[in-house]
C-alpha cells in the first residue's frame, strides 16, 4: 500500500504492560461539628467544606459549639485536609442529634453526617477519618458508621454519657461495625475561651493523631501508644499497669474500648474495633488495610473498564496488582499479597458477557498487642562462682 512507504522515522506508541498503582489518600478527615457563631460563608450549614489549613480555619470557626476546639485539637497533631460539615446546634441535645444525624432535604441535598457523602463530587476528596466530637450520641455514631461504610472510612466515637468503666463497656456493646472505635473517657485541655481547663472530646484528638500516623508512619499502624499533643489531663481516673491486665485499662481494652493513659505523655491505649465476635477485622488497622486496598485496586483499574478483553489485558492487570503488593510488603504496609486468575470463576459464558473476575488475597500487619516475657530464676550462674572471682 502507498501508505506503507515512508522516507524518515516512525514512532508507534504501544500502551500495554503493567501500570503503576498509586495508593489512595487516607489522611483526610470528615468532621461534623456545631458552631452557631461561625462565619456562615466559610462554613454554611449542612454543606461539606474543604479546609486545607486547620489553623487558619479556626479564625472563622467561632467560639461557640464544638468546631473551634475540634480544629484546635486536630491542629495540635498535624495539618490534614479536613472536610467540615457544620450542623445547627439545637436547644436540646435531642435536636442537635437530629441535626447531626441528618437526612435528605426535599430538593435532594444531603444533610448532617450524610453531607460527607457529597464531599468527593463537590470537593474532589473522600473523607476517611470520621468523627463528630462532642455531639456523638449513640444515634449520631450509628449514622456516622453508616456513612463510613459507604465511604470506606473509619469512625472514632466516644462512649457518650458514660461515667464509669462498666457503663463504657456496656455502651460498646451497642455497636458491631468494624468501622467504629469506641473511646472512653475524654481528655482535659486548656480552653482559651474560658481561660480555664475543661473537658475536651478525645475523638478530635484521635482524628488528628490518626491523620498524623497515616502521614508519618502509615495506615498499618494503629492509634494506640503514640503521644498525643495538647491534653493536660484525663477526665476520669483510669487505673493502668503495664504488667497487670486486671486494671481499668485492661478491662476496657478486653471489651474493645480504647482508653487513655499517661506514661511518658498522654496516649491512646487500645487497637480494637467494634467488629462482631468471630470476625476478621477486630484491629483498627485490619479494617483500614482492607479499605485502602479495596479503593486502591479498584480506582487504579478505572481506565481498564470497557477496554477490549484480551488475555494480555488480564496479564497486565495481574502484573500491576502483584507489583503493588510487592511494593506494599517491602514498605511494611502488609505482610504480603498475591493476585491471580481463576479459570473456574471465568468460564466462556461469563467472559462472553464481558464479566471478568480477578482474585487476590493479602495479610495485614498485626499489632504487637500482647507481649510476653518468660522470666525464670536459676542457680546455674552460681556453678562457676569461683572462676568469676578470679576472672
Amino acid at each position: 500500500m502507498a501508505t506503507d512507504y515512508h522516507h524518515g522515522v516512525r514512532v508507534i506508541e504501544i500502551n500495554e504492560g503493567s501500570r503503576p498503582i498509586r495508593t489512595v489518600s487516607t489522611a483526610v478527615l470528615g468532621l461534623v461539628a456545631t458552631a452557631d457563631d461561625a462565619d456562615p460563608v466559610a462554613f454554611p450549614l449542612d454543606t461539606p467544606v474543604l479546609v486545607t489549613n486547620v489553623l487558619a480555619a479556626m479564625g472563622k470557626a467561632g467560639k461557640a459549639g464544638t468546631l473551634y476546639r475540634a480544629l484546635e485539637a486536630i491542629a495540635a497533631q498535624t495539618k490534614p485536609l479536613t472536610v467540615v460539615v457544620r450542623v445547627a446546634e439545637g436547644d436540646t441535645e435531642a435536636e442537635t442529634t437530629s441535626n447531626a444525624v441528618g437526612g435528605v432535604s426535599v430538593d435532594g441535598k444531603y444533610l448532617g453526617a450524610k453531607a460527607l457523602l457529597a464531599a468527593q463530587s463537590k470537593l474532589g476528596v473522600k473523607p476517611r477519618i470520621l468523627g463528630a466530637p462532642g455531639i456523638d450520641t449513640q444515634a449520631v455514631t450509628s449514622a456516622m458508621a453508616n456513612v463510613a461504610q459507604q465511604l470506606r472510612g473509619f469512625v472514632y466515637a466516644s462512649a457518650h454519657g458514660c461515667a464509669t468503666v462498666t457503663e463504657a463497656t456496656a455502651y460498646r456493646g451497642k455497636f458491631g461495625q468494624r468501622e467504629v472505635m469506641i473511646i472512653w473517657p475524654d481528655f482535659v485541655n486548656w480552653n482559651t475561651a474560658t481561660d480555664a481547663e475543661a473537658s475536651m472530646s478525645a475523638v478530635a484528638y484521635a482524628m488528628g493523631l490518626r491523620a498524623k500516623i497515616d502521614e508519618e508512619t502509615g495506615w498499618h499502624k494503629t492509634l494506640s501508644n503514640v503521644v498525643v499533643n495538647g491534653p493536660t489531663g484525663i477526665t476520669k481516673d483510669v487505673f493502668f499497669d503495664l504488667l497487670d491486665p486486671a486494671t481499668d485499662a485492661g478491662v476496657l481494652n478486653a471489651k474493645e474500648v480504647t482508653t487513655m493513659i499517661n506514661m511518658g505523655g498522654y496516649r491512646f491505649w487500645g487497637s480494637r474495633t467494634c467488629e462482631v465476635p468471630g470476625g476478621f477485622f477486630y484491629f483498627e488497622n485490619y479494617t483500614r488495610t482492607a479499605q485502602v486496598l479495596a479503593d486502591t485496586i479498584a480506582e487504579a483499574h478505572f481506565a481498564f473498564v470497557d477496554l477490549p478483553l484480551h488475555p494480555s489485558l488480564v496479564r497486565d492487570m495481574l502484573e500491576s496488582i502483584n507489583a503493588k503488593f510487592r511494593d506494599l510488603a517491602r514498605q511494611g504496609y502488609i505482610i504480603d499479597g498475591t493476585a491471580w486468575y481463576d479459570e473456574q470463576a471465568n468460564d466462556k459464558d461469563t467472559l462472553k458477557a464481558g464479566v471478568l473476575a480477578i482474585d487476590y488475597d493479602y495479610t495485614p500487619v498485626p499489632p504487637l498487642e500482647n507481649l510476653k516475657f518468660q522470666q525464670r530464676i536459676t542457680d546455674r550462674y552460681l556453678a562457676d562462682f569461683a572462676s568469676r572471682i578470679t576472672a
